[in-house]
């Protein structure tokens, strides 16, 4: 007699599959190509740690899919035979699957599939049993008994109905024990095949499916090192690639790869996204070599990796660059929110509200002559500054990064600075409506209370029409583009610049 302190399930029968249960084994080889719908920087952490007490999202959400492709020797028979392949991920898209043998491809073809992911569970069981005879140890105490019949209910307790025809309702019970059960129990994710084989034996095959709750993104680490004046300085940068995985299986010694662009994907209601899509590849011990793929770009590692279910797992993206020539910009734009939206803007105190700061944003250029000249996948960029006084490091700001092509500029924004600060004010206005002619005169006070000289960039918006010039200006401009202008104010210590000048507008 089972012990009645047991609270456990029995299983009087082997589960039994269809013939040729091929599970998986160590002559698998697994590639996997992970795609990332997600924003950089914009995963949180109960994504990939959850709080106590706190369930995480399910996997099904997770921004992000994967492309699997399984190589592995099966046992064919001639004809036509059923063929169970395990080891398969439990969120995937039977709808993609596709099995090849590339021993005899031409002779060998699935005529039936079925993915079984009714995995073995006591309720499962129960709601299987529903009507099918079950034994169950059943009472508390010393009153504990064994019944057997047919089960009629398993929702809020077991209901029973012997061979006299009596009907028992249980509340609690121990052990159970079931019959053989039809079509056997699934104790993981499965793919069924009917297959049609000219010639039976071994033969070398291919499973690829895609499926979801498996992602990555990048987090990019800048150390800056000031230069000799407040605006110059170099970056160490280091950059990591994190995959998250819930697909419901592990990828043993896998070629990853991560795909960087953006990449079109039908979504449900047919509503076409793009979604930026990430993909990266391991292959022999090196770092990562990237090449373009089709209007993307693949890297490449020299190694295959790991990775776990319900895991998370960082892997290096890139060497790290030492020494890249960065330039610190102190931006000031007092224009900020003006736009020119088509008709002439003639109110003399039109600007939006609110007190623009001086902004803090690092650039350095992405080329091989500073160290990089690589495409960059879009991802979080932290940065940080060593501290000579306890060699600590502090952070100093962070900046999401779009993708970044090679030979192009990066431009991080870190935040506000402290002892710089900036104001715009309207010196003089006029308009004349009947000749379509306004003039506008600014001032912009620039003051820095730094120990030492900056630079600061001022930025102005000459958004009131789409026609306009300068009448005077007290230092030389650079145009931007139709409506913006920049001047370049170099402010000694505790000292403060004025930047003036007149502009006439016609339409």
């Amino acid at each position: 007699m089972l012990s009645r302190h047991l609270l456990a399930l029995a299983v009087l029968a082997a589960a039994t599959h269809p013939a040729h249960a091929q599970p998986a084994g160590t002559d698998s080889s697994v590639a996997l190509t992970v795609y990332s719908s997600a924003q950089p920087g914009a995963i949180p952490a109960e994504w990939y740690r959850p709080l106590p007490g706190q369930a995480p999202p399910p996997a099904s959400s997770l921004p992000g899919f994967a492309m699997v492709r399984v190589d592995r020797p099966l046992e064919l028979q001639a004809g036509r035979s059923q063929l169970s392949f395990t080891g398969v991920a439990a969120l995937l898209d039977p709808t993609t699957v596709r099995f090849e043998s590339l021993t005899d491809p031409a002779g060998t073809r699935v005529l039936e599939q079925d993915f079984r992911f009714d995995l073995v569970s006591v309720s499962q069981l129960l709601a299987r049993y529903v009507d099918g005879q079950v034994r169950v140890e059943g009472g508390q105490g010393d009153d504990v008994r064994q019944l057997e019949g047919t089960l009629l209910s398993a929702h809020d307790g077991l209901v029973l109905r012997d061979a006299q025809g009596e009907v028992h309702a249980l509340r609690r019970w121990g052990a159970l024990g079931f019959g053989e059960p039809a079509g056997g129990l699934v104790t993981r994710p499965t793919l069924e095949w009917q297959l049609s084989a000219k010639r039976g034996g071994r033969h070398d095959t291919r499973v690829s499916y895609q499926t979801g709750g498996i992602t990555w993104w990048a987090d990019y680490n800048l150390l800056f090192t000031p230069g000799r004046d407040a605006n110059s300085g170099t970056v160490d940068l280091g950059a990591w690639v994190s995959l998250l995985n819930q697909s419901g299986v592990d990828y043993p010694e896998a070629k990853l790869k991560l795909v960087a662009g953006e990449v079109n994907r039908a979504q449900p209601r047919a509503v076409p996204v793009r979604a930026e899509m990430r993909v990266m590849t391991m292959e022999a011990d090196a770092g990562f070599e990237e090449k373009a793929f089709f209007e993307y770009h693949l890297y490449t590692l020299g190694r295959p990796v790991t990775i776990a279910n319900n895991s998370t797992k960082q892997v290096e993206l890139l060497e790290g660059a030492r020494r890249v020539p960065a330039r610190k910009q102190l931006l000031f734009d007092g224009t900020t929110g003006y736009a020119w939206r088509g008709a002439p803007m003639v109110e003399r105190d039109f600007r939006p509200g609110g007190e623009p700061k001086v902004e803090v944003w690092l650039q350095f250029q992405n080329d091989e002559k500073s160290g990089l000249g690589m495409p960059l996948p879009a991802g979080r960029v932290r940065v940080s500054q060593l501290d000579l006084a306890d060699g600590g490091l502090e952070f100093i700001g962070e900046d999401t990064l779009g993708h970044t092509p090679r030979n192009e500029r990066v431009r991080l924004r870190l935040g506000n600075a402290f002892d710089v600060v900036g104001e715009r004010r309207q010196v003089d206005f006029s308009v004349d409506t009947r000749a379509r002619v306004a003039e506008e005169d600014i001032e912009v006070t620039v003051r820095n209370r730094k120990r030492e000289a900056v630079e600061v960039t001022v930025r102005e918006s000459l958004y009131r029409t789409a026609g306009w010039r300068l009448l005077s200006h007290s230092l030389p401009y650079e145009k931007l583009d139709a409506g913006t202008i920049e001047f370049s104010a170099r402010v000694a210590a505790d000292a403060e610049q004025v930047i003036r000048y007149r502009v006439r507008y016609t339409w």
